[in-house]
């Protein structure tokens, strides 16, 4: 009995000791301010020093705060920010290319240089937590000078991003370079103009629905396709490791994601995409960089309205390679290259089309598209970006009805697999396909020609 009671004495006084002794953890919350009619990012910028680590940072719904000037934020450790007030950028072009133009401009007009346990979050309020671009007026006077790049979540270990809206950003809208275990889910950016002749050139952009995909020929696919759209409500710049893109809506006018080189490990699926360029890897090895990038999954995801659906892009005399790339479970709406993989790739931004003599390219390796269903767009029309003739997406001899274009070198790729693919044209015409077989190592699903679209068994 006595031995109990001591027992019980000790193990009493040894844990009032660590009660007294551990650390305690405080939590502190700063709620952004707001002057109206003056720009409310000097106040905070001010703050923030103070709030680095263990801290909320908040943005009040209610109240629309004025995010004149960028914001930079120092590295963070275990901090959120809630964005639950709407934000808006200046309305004043002009403004805003002299502050890109300017030495201390960081590159972003939201940007984190690094961190540890960092989230940044939106509202589910219909109403509140929009963050205000104002980017249709640079697309009506088709602006594309020194324009602001978005949200630079750069170098952040575990972080994430979640229930943003983003109304009519100027260009570019996230990017994760460096960063590793970041989850970015629930988020709607819809870079989409008022106007038929203003383009939202660069809006680089992701409600969640599980895909199931008909397993027998294309028996009444439109009506199985417009049943998706009906329930489904949408650009993303992957760089970085361990990144998870879910049940995000993007509306945009370039890539829906673009993963870029170094990336490794990324997911993205549960998702919908329309009027952009697609699900994108690179573009890789302009002017003869190096490229990795490896273990990137594409899965359940619309694509409406958009002018790619997979798709890969490297410059020719590019090095390194992309690896093990998969695209999955893919509902294609009115696309006219549903799947495209090219080693010819240039930037219409940066000139006309190079010269380049070197056979040296990025190479690729193991490559999947599997269960794709959708419509080909195969009736003449001039996307959005297009600002050359022939435009810059024109593909030499294709016929518009190709349901896969793979545009490769000889001696550049191996394991390549299309496998169930089931697609139809507008207009009724036969699917088609262009494939060189002097460029490829195995059986790609197809038969590679530049001709019909037939399967081989690999594809069935």
């Amino acid at each position: 009995m006595h031995r109990a009671f001591l027992s019980n004495l000790l193990l009493s006084y040894g844990l009032l000791f660590l009660q007294n002794t551990l650390p305690v953890v405080s939590w502190s919350t700063f709620i952004v301010s707001h002057t109206a009619g003056q720009d409310d990012t000097p106040a905070l910028t001010a703050a923030i020093a103070n709030y680095s680590s263990n801290s909320t940072i908040l943005f009040q719904e209610g109240v629309t705060y004025n995010i004149f000037t960028p914001i930079k934020f120092p590295t963070l450790t275990n901090v959120e920010i809630l964005i639950e007030g709407n934000l808006t950028y200046p309305t004043n072009i002009t403004a805003i290319q002299d502050i890109v133009t300017s030495s201390s401009y960081s590159g972003a007009w939201f940007d984190f240089t690094g961190g540890t346990n960092v989230t940044l979050q939106g509202s589910t309020d219909p109403n509140w937590g929009w963050i205000d671009g104002h980017g249709q007026a640079w697309w009506n006077i088709n602006q594309q000078t020194n324009r602001p790049h978005g949200w630079a979540f750069s170098h952040i270990t575990n972080g994430v991003i979640r229930d943003l809206k983003l109304w009519k950003p100027i260009g570019w809208n996230f990017a994760t370079s460096g960063s590793n275990n970041v989850h970015i889910y629930n988020n709607i950016i819809l870079a989409v103009s008022d106007n038929s002749s203003a383009f939202p050139f660069n809006t680089y952009v992701l409600n969640a629905f599980e895909l199931h995909f008909p397993s027998e020929s294309m028996h009444d696919l439109a009506s199985f396709l417009f049943s998706i759209f009906s329930t489904v409500m949408g650009t993303f710049s992957a760089g970085g490791s361990n990144l998870l893109f879910e049940n995000n809506h993007v509306e945009n006018g370039d890539d829906c994601i673009t993963v870029g080189s170094g990336a490794i490990n990324i997911t993205v699926k549960n998702s919908y995409c329309a009027n952009g360029h697609g699900l994108s890897i690179g573009s890789l090895g302009e002017g003869g960089a190096v490229a990795d990038v490896e273990n990137v999954l594409f899965e359940n995801i619309v694509m409406a309205n958009c002018l790619y659906g997979a798709r890969f892009k490297s410059w020719t005399g590019g090095n390194g390679v992309a690896r093990n790339i998969t695209w999955k479970n893919i509902a294609f709406y009115n696309v006219p290259f549903p799947i495209y993989v090219t080693q010819n790739y240039w930037d219409q931004e940066d000139g006309p089309k190079p010269n380049s003599t070197t056979l040296n390219n990025t190479h690729i390796e193991d490559f999947l598209f599997e269960n794709f269903v959708g419509t080909v767009r195969d009736v003449p029309y001039v996307e959005g970006s297009c600002v050359t003739d022939p435009c810059w997406y024109a593909v030499t001899n294709a016929t518009g009805k190709e349901v896969i274009i793979l545009d490769l070198y000889p001696n550049t790729t191996s394991n390549i697999l299309a496998k169930d693919i089931f697609a139809k044209t507008e207009t009724g015409a036969r699917v088609s396909a262009m494939c060189d077989p002097t460029t490829i190592s195995n059986d790609v699903g197809f038969v590679c020609q530049d001709g019909p679209f037939i399967p081989t068994k690999a594809g069935l």
